[in-house]
This record gives structure tokens, sequence and C-alpha cells, in this order.
């Protein structure tokens, strides 16, 4: 077996000094965000999750999974955010995952590379849930006491 790379297989190039965002359904989309998180701080410099949904929705998400990102996008707009992170990280590329024609033409609206999240879990060999990941983030299927 071959010890070529252990970055997991970097989407994009493999490229150290590189910020990687991702839209908030992207990650929804993956059968294990916080391992997708872990192994791209591997490879990258700085690794976030941007959202056009208000700011508790992404926190609420990424302390249920455990994911610890650099960066989000607060109460600002995906394309704001993507722009203030690339002036606020200085890297060498910036890539944003998402899974939409829209997330594409915002991505390189801001300046941005875009890769789809399939290209992206393909690459870097993550596993994609087989749900649609589109869940609301307050449900519970384990509270049958709820009026």
């Amino acid at each position: 077996m071959s010890d070529e790379s252990t970055s997991g297989g970097a989407p994009g190039g493999g490229d150290a000094d590189m910020t990687l965002a991702f839209e908030l359904d992207a990650l929804r989309n993956l059968a294990d965000p916080t391992a997708v998180f872990n192994d791209a701080r591997q490879w990258t410099e700085y690794v976030g999750v941007v959202s056009e949904k208000p700011t508790y929705v992404v926190t609420n998400y990424t302390r249920k999974h455990r994911v610890r990102q650099d960066f989000f996008s607060g109460p600002r707009g995906v394309k704001e955010s993507l722009e203030n992170v690339k002036e606020q990280f200085d890297t060498d590329r910036h890539v944003f995952v998402g899974v939409s024609e829209e997330d594409q033409e915002i991505a390189e609206a801001a300046g941005w590379e875009f890769l789809p999240l399939q290209n992206a879990a393909e690459a870097a060999e993550w596993r994609i849930a087989g749900s649609t990941g589109s869940q609301d983030p307050f449900e519970s299927s384990s509270r049958d006491d709820w009026p």
C-alpha cells in the first residue's frame, strides 16, 4: 500500500495553503461532518461554514456535531461572508463546497473556487449521508412527551 498522501484526498489538488468553506446544506449532506472537518484540518489552513440561515441555526448544528470552525457567516449572507473571509484569511486558495448552481454563482461572484459536494466527497473519500440533509435543526424524533 502506498503512503503517498495522508491528506485523506484533499479535494481540488491538496494545497495546504487553502481556506475551505462549506455551505451548511453541503455539510448536512455528509455522513460524518465531524470527521470531515477533522480530515480537512490536515490539509487546509482554515475551514468553516457559511449559510443564509440565521447564525443560531449554524451554531446549533456545528455544536451538535462537534464541528470546530475557524469562521462562520454570522448575520451576513453567503456572498458577503465569503468576501469577508477571503479578506481576513490570506491563503493561496479559497474553495467553497456547495450543493447548488446558486452556490456556484455565489462562489464565482465572491472570487472563490467552487467545488460541488459530490466532487469534494469523492476526492477526499468523505461519505455522503443517506438522507437529503435538509432536516430541521430543532427536530427531535426521541421526544414523545411534547404536546
